[in-house]
């Protein structure tokens, strides 16, 4: 791409936000970046990618961490400092991106050629997603691991982002439920929307 553009995708679970990042990625010639970005800090901190994704997306747990001159003993603030500092470097060096959940959608907020998309389905879609993605689990336990998924990625959000709740429209440039147009049609969408926005 000519212009430097970062684009931010929040997401529910089971609503195939990441799936739509990736075709989005492929037709605007771009990186997308998620769980990957972890692969990357193991390598300059020679630590286990695993190790990493233990604390990925997650809150801090409140009572068993604290803060001490700007240092916290919790490996959940510590790895996602770890990936908005990376992020940062990146969009410094010029570098054109999808960023799938990590608060990116406040991290770049006022930033030229900046768009932030949220992701939702109807919870039918979502239900047989998760069920598809984990063979054996039934409809109860499917919307367990949905309504638990939300709930950790809401808490992981709204705790590094102030003022800003996770799903709630006023933070995004543009809320799709991706059920309405599938997920092909859903990343057509989106694309000819960031034409348009980058014009």
């Amino acid at each position: 791409m000519d212009k430097q553009i970062i684009i931010s995708i929040g997401r529910e679970y089971g609503s195939a936000g990441h799936v739509v990042a990736k075709i989005l990625a492929e037709k605007l010639g771009i990186e997308v970046f998620d769980r990957n970005l972890l692969d990357e800090i193991a390598g300059v901190k020679k630590v286990d990618t695993n190790n990493l994704r233990m604390y990925d997306e997650k809150p801090r747990l409140r009572f068993f961490s604290r803060t001490v001159r700007g240092y916290s003993n919790s490996p959940e603030q510590n790895v996602a400092e770890l990936q908005f500092a990376l992020l940062k470097s990146k969009a410094a060096d010029g570098d054109s991106f999808i960023i799938v959940g990590r608060c990116a959608d406040d991290l770049f907020r006022g930033m030229d050629n900046f768009i932030s998309i949220f992701i939702n389905a109807d919870m039918d879609a979502r239900l047989k997603r998760v069920i598809d993605r984990h063979p054996g689990i039934n409809q109860l336990e499917a919307k367990r691991k949905i309504v638990q998924h939300d709930k950790k990625r809401a808490a992981y959000h709204d705790f590094f982002v102030k003022g800003g709740k996770w799903g709630n429209a006023k933070n995004y440039d543009l809320c799709i439920n991706s059920t309405r147009l599938g997920i092909e049609g859903t990343a057509d969408f989106l694309y000819d929307y960031i034409q348009q926005r980058i014009k």
